[in-house]
C-alpha cells in the first residue's frame, strides 16, 4: 500500500471534530491553529471501513443492535490477536463495552471504594488521572517511571512495589505501551511487575490502546501472554486509535480469570453497542486492515524521524523522545531556561500549534513538558514544528 495516502490534508474543522473545532478564532491575517494534541488521527480511515459503515448507512435502519447474534465480531478479534500478537483467546473470554476509559472507569468504581488508591506510572495519559481522580474521587498514587539519561524511561519497580504492598491500592492501571513516553514494555519488565502485583493481590487494569502503533523492528507483548490464569489481569482494547475510530465507540476487555470476568460483566452496564461500531471492527480486523495498519506504521516512523531530526538541527537543546510504539513524541523544552508559562505561551499562543502540557500528564513533574501527536499528514506536522522553532528563536 502506498504512504502517499496519508499525505492527503483533510479539514477537519467543521464537523464537530474535538480536536480542531475547539481552537480558539483567528483574527484576520493570523496563521490558523494546528491541532496536534488530542489522540486521535488526521487520515482518512482504511476503505475497508468505509465501505462497511457505507453499507450499515444504506440499510436505513440504525436500531438496537447486539454483537451476541454475530459471531463474526468476536471472532474478528480473536483472530486479530493471533494474527498480530500470537495470543489465542476464546470468544467467550472477550467482555465487549462502548469505549475503553468508560469501560475502565466502570472497573475501577465496581472494584474499589471512594478514597482507596489507583497506582499509575507518571508521566501518564492525564485522562486517568480525570477519570479515577475528579471524577470516581480515589486516591492517584504514582509509582513514577525513572528517567534515563538517553531521555528514555523504565519502570521504579521498588517504588510500585511500595505501593502495591499499601491495602488501600486496590488497582494498578498499566500504560502499554506507554502514553506519552512510547514505552514498549520488554517481557521481563511485564514479567516483573505480574509478580509484584499477584503478590499482593493487586488488580492489573492494562490498557493496551496503542498496541497496534509499532515502530520498525519493535514487537508488543500482550500482559495475558505472560499471565497465570488466576492472575488478576483485564487487557483492554480497541480500534479507536489504531483505526481512527474513536468517534465510534467500541472497546473489548480480554479476561481469562474466568471468576474476575464474571465479576467485571456485573460491574459493566448492559450496553448494546452501535451497528457502525460492530461492522467497523469486523472490517478492521481484517487482511485489508492490516495492509493499512503496516502502511501507517511505515508513515509514521518517518514523521518521527523528521521532527526528531529538526528539532536534532534547529534546536538541539530541546530533548525529543524516539518513542518504540504509539504516534505521541514527549518534548522537554525544561533545557531552554524557559518557566512552564514561557514555554506553553510560546508554542500554543506565538506558534499557534496546539500540544498537551506536560503537566495534563505529570502534575508532579510535567513542568517544561509537552507531548505531540505525530498521526497528521507529514506536511502539517512539519509546518507546526517550524512554528514552534521560529517562536522559540524570536523570542531570545
Amino acid at each position: 500500500m502506498h504512504s502517499k495516502i496519508f499525505d492527503e490534508v483533510i479539514d477537519r474543522r467543521g464537523t464537530a471534530s474535538a480536536k480542531w473545532d475547539t481552537l480558539p478564532q483567528t483574527k484576520e491575517g493570523e496563521p490558523a491553529y494546528i491541532a496536534l494534541s488530542t489522540a486521535d488521527m488526521d487520515f482518512a480511515v482504511p476503505e475497508v471501513i468505509s465501505s462497511a459503515l457505507q453499507k450499515v448507512v444504506d440499510r436505513r435502519i440504525y436500531g438496537y443492535t447486539t454483537e451476541e447474534a454475530e459471531p463474526r465480531f468476536r471472532d474478528s478479534l480473536r483472530w486479530w490477536m493471533k494474527e498480530r500478537f500470537d495470543l489465542e483467546v476464546e470468544a467467550e473470554e472477550i467482555v465487549v463495552g462502548d469505549g475503553s476509559i468508560g469501560m475502565m472507569n466502570c472497573i475501577v468504581e465496581g472494584f474499589s471504594n471512594v478514597g482507596d488508591g489507583i497506582i499509575l506510572q507518571r508521566p501518564v495519559y492525564g485522562t486517568f488521572t480525570k477519570a479515577f481522580q475528579n471524577q470516581l474521587h480515589r486516591n492517584i498514587v504514582s509509582a513514577r517511571l525513572i528517567r534515563e539519561d538517553a531521555f528514555t524511561y523504565s519502570m521504579d519497580f521498588e517504588a510500585l512495589e511500595k505501593a502495591c504492598a499499601d491495602p488501600c491500592n486496590k488497582i494498578f492501571v498499566l500504560c502499554s505501551p506507554h502514553n506519552p513516553v512510547g514505552r514498549i514494555w520488554r517481557e521481563d519488565e511485564l514479567l516483573k511487575m505480574l509478580e509484584i502485583c499477584r503478590r499482593h493481590r493487586v488488580l492489573i487494569i492494562s490498557d493496551e490502546i496503542h498496541c497496534d502503533l509499532l515502530r520498525p523492528g519493535q514487537k508488543h507483548t500482550p500482559l495475558l501472554a505472560l499471565a497465570r490464569p488466576d492472575d488478576l489481569v483485564i487487557q483492554v482494547g480497541s480500534i479507536s486509535k489504531s483505526f481512527n475510530c474513536a468517534g465510534i465507540k467500541c472497546a473489548s476487555a480480554i479476561i481469562f480469570n474466568e471468576r474476575l470476568r464474571e465479576q467485571v460483566k456485573a460491574v459493566l452496564p448492559s450496553t448494546l453497542i452501535s451497528p457502525f461500531a460492530l461492522e467497523a471492527q469486523i472490517a478492521a480486523y481484517s487482511d485489508a486492515g492490516r495492509d493499512w495498519l503496516d502502511a501507517l506504521n511505515a508513515y509514521i516512523d518517518e514523521n518521527i524521524k523528521q521532527v526528531r531530526a529538526l528539532f536534532a538541527a534547529e534546536m538541539p537543546e530541546v530533548q525529543v523522545t524516539d518513542p518504540e510504539g504509539t504516534y505521541l513524541l514527549w518534548f522537554d523544552f525544561n533545557p531552554t531556561g524557559l518557566s512552564d508559562a514561557e514555554i506553553h505561551h510560546l508554542v500554543h499562543e506565538v506558534a499557534r500549534v496546539r500540544l498537551t502540557d506536560g503537566l495534563m500528564h505529570d502534575p508532579d513533574g510535567g513542568e517544561g513538558f509537552q507531548r505531540m501527536t505525530t498521526s497528521s499528514p507529514r506536511s502539517v506536522v512539519l509546518e507546526a514544528c517550524e512554528r514552534i522553532i521560529k517562536a522559540f528563536k524570536e523570542a531570545r
